[in-house]
């Protein structure tokens, strides 16, 4: 293959995972240990073919973890290390690993969030393919959540922690 790109996860309530290990086992499953071993699968194959490009749709979720969402959070921010890992991996090759990052997003997945304005799901597809086509380490999408994932995740912690997030 020539551009590789892993898309499928899945948004607990977070008060569930809280009740339901069961739940949380299924959480890791799905929002990390599968997208880690379908991309170790596909690296293998670029490697041998020595170019490609291989992303991995992550989460802002991953950059810090909230009590709002720590059990999804960290399913993604395990498969932005691995994917950090990759990227060291393949650097100087013709091999590009991207880790997308999108904030909340109008998809299936995201219906029984109420009250939060959920970015446009063409819009976060356009800068996606625009972040595989260029070969950028990482996208966030929409471009504004870069920012917004900066100060929560550089917040000192005493601050952090008065925030209901």
């Amino acid at each position: 293959p020539d551009i590789v790109l892993i898309a499928h996860g899945f948004l607990p309530d977070q008060a569930l995972c809280q009740a339901d290990i069961a739940i949380v086992s299924q959480t890791m499953q799905i929002n990390a240990v599968s997208p880690v071993l379908w991309a170790e699968a596909f690296a293998v194959k670029l490697e041998e073919a020595g170019n490609g490009k291989l992303a991995v749709i992550g989460s802002v979720a991953g950059d810090r973890g909230r009590k709002s969402n720590y059990v999804y959070g960290s399913a993604k921010a395990l498969v932005a290390s691995y994917l950090e890992g990759l990227q060291h991996r393949f650097a100087g090759t013709d091999v590009k690993v991207v880790l997308i990052k999108p904030g909340p997003t109008a998809t299936p997945m995201t219906t029984q969030i109420d009250g939060m304005n959920l970015a446009d799901v063409s819009v976060v597809a356009k800068e996606i393919v625009y972040g595989i086509h260029k070969g950028k380490n990482q996208v966030y999408t929409p471009r504004k959540w870069q920012f917004i994932m900066a100060i929560i995740k550089y917040l000192p912690r005493f601050i952090f922690n008065k925030l209901d997030i």
